[in-house]
């Protein structure tokens, strides 16, 4: 009888255990409200390049700099891809792989591209280890910030272990061998004809929001993968805990059931067009009625002034934008869609980071601080900035110069916001076509406008105006 009390006892408190066991990791699952389209839809979304980022190029070093974050009202953390980088075909400058270079020390500098992935569920370890990228993501969600992984799934480096163990799941030319899509020759591209290969991509992606608790991905070249099969990923991932899918790409049907978020490309060409000269704020306006007719309400565009692409092959938003730099960043946050700001931005960078190699961004604040800051908390705080599923309107204010100076109101919940921008290097001066009693928000001034108000504005000189 004492047996059986004694097995009993044993029984019951092991059965405690577990549920006091469970309860811990479930609770440790909800650091942070699941994401949802009403959490994200006035959100900053931030880019961190972990090895650029900081002298150390670390987990650890980044995740310190966390809570500068949310001063600057992020929401979503996208990390570019932290896996283990390919060796064999390693680019490391212009057409030239790391093989082709004899000298040992000189090899030493290139650490290959970010998008060239070893193993899907490595990481890599000049970054730390999984319990410094585990704390990392804790700390993101401490702070209200949801971690989006860079996700690569149009192709792998050539060391990859599927290429030795799963040749099938990748695509041959007509002898066989295996190819490199376009001219990334430190990658081979994969074949989504493979069912197998869809299941093992899959798997992989549920690896790092079961093991790591991240809540969703940025997917490179996202338009070059089948959209069935990012479909089938987001009921999948979703299965798990509800997840936030970027794509690195502007193609609607993307947007129909897989992606919440996709990039403004268009519009990012345009606004750099806009500051050289090329193009004017007609093109804008055509830009924004063609979104707003081909996208569901609730999609969502990625604005930017930079990214990582933009800013090691194409310049740094000064050298494409000049003088219009802030005033194109404020513009990324008042219109329709969730601006970005890639690491570095905050503090002034005015740098080509190199691609292949180890960089820092400075970190010495600046003027450009400041201003995401106070951009951030009208971002994050006004209901007339709101996209997403209770989207906050566009309406277009008439001009005297509708070519050279762009105003438009955005309203929501009976609050407005109202940019007004001279989007030309020469001084304007134009009649606007509204009127009330509003704060400008930027300078902290009251400020009245009358119908037919004419004002004088100088060269790339914005005005926010928040009733």
């Amino acid at each position: 009888m004492k047996k059986i009390v004694f097995s009993a006892l044993v029984l019951t408190s092991l059965v405690s255990c577990k549920k006091e066991q469970e309860a811990k990791t479930e609770t440790s699952k909800l650091d942070i409200e699941a994401v949802s389209q009403s959490l994200v839809d006035n959100a900053i979304i931030y880019e961190a390049n972990i090895r650029q980022y900081s002298p150390e190029g670390t987990f650890n070093a980044f995740t310190r700099d966390i809570p500068k974050l949310k001063k600057l009202g992020v929401k979503v953390l996208w990390l570019m891809p932290i896996h283990e980088i390919g060796y064999k075909n390693r680019k490391a400058k212009g057409d030239v792989s790391i093989e082709q270079i004899t000298d040992s020390i000189e090899k030493q500098k290139y650490l290959g591209s970010h998008y060239s992935v070893k193993d899907y569920r490595s990481i890599n370890s000049n970054y730390g280890t999984k319990e410094d990228f585990q704390k990392l993501v804790k700390t993101a969600h401490q702070n209200g910030i949801y971690v989006i992984l860079d996700w690569v799934a149009n192709h792998t480096a050539w060391d990859h272990p599927w290429v030795t163990m799963h040749n099938d799941y990748y695509t041959h030319d007509k002898d066989g061998k295996m190819i490199a899509p376009f001219d990334w020759t430190d990658v081979a591209e994969l074949d989504y004809k493979n069912p197998n290969l869809r299941k093992a991509m899959i798997d992989d992606m549920k690896y790092w929001i079961k093991e790591f608790n991240i809540d969703g991905f940025r997917c490179d070249v996202a338009a070059e993968v089948p959209t069935d099969f990012w479909e089938n990923a987001t009921v999948e991932l979703n299965k798990i805990k509800p997840v936030f899918m970027l794509a690195e790409a502007e193609k609607p049907e993307l947007m129909k059931k897989a992606f919440d978020m996709q990039y403004a490309w268009e519009g990012h060409h345009i606004l750099n067009g806009i500051a050289q000269g090329k193009k004017t704020v007609k093109d804008f306006d055509t830009y924004i009625e063609k979104i707003s007719k081909t996208l569901q309400p609730d999609d969502i565009y990625m604005n930017f002034t930079s990214n990582h692409d933009e800013n090691s092959w194409n310049g740094t938003e000064y050298e494409r934008m000049g003088d219009a730099v802030e005033t194109f960043a404020a513009l990324t946050y008042t219109m329709p869609g969730m601006p970005l700001i890639y690491n570095g931005q905050e503090y002034d960078l005015n740098k080509r980071l190199r691609f292949f190699e180890k960089d820092t961004i400075p970190h010495s604040v600046g003027h450009m601080m400041t201003v995401y800051e106070k951009l951030g908390k009208l971002k994050v705080e006004n209901p007339a900035l709101k996209g997403g599923k209770n989207p906050a309107s566009y309406r277009r204010i008439q001009t005297s110069l509708d070519d050279k100076i762009l105003a438009f109101e955005r309203e929501n919940e009976g609050k407005k916001v109202i940019y007004i921008a001279n989007l030309t290097k020469d001084n304007q001066n134009v009649k606007i076509q509204t009127e009330g009693n509003y704060k400008d928000y930027m300078n902290n001034q009251e400020m009245v406008l009358v119908k037919d108000q004419q004002l004088e504005l100088k060269p790339w000189q914005y005005i926010i105006l928040a009733n």
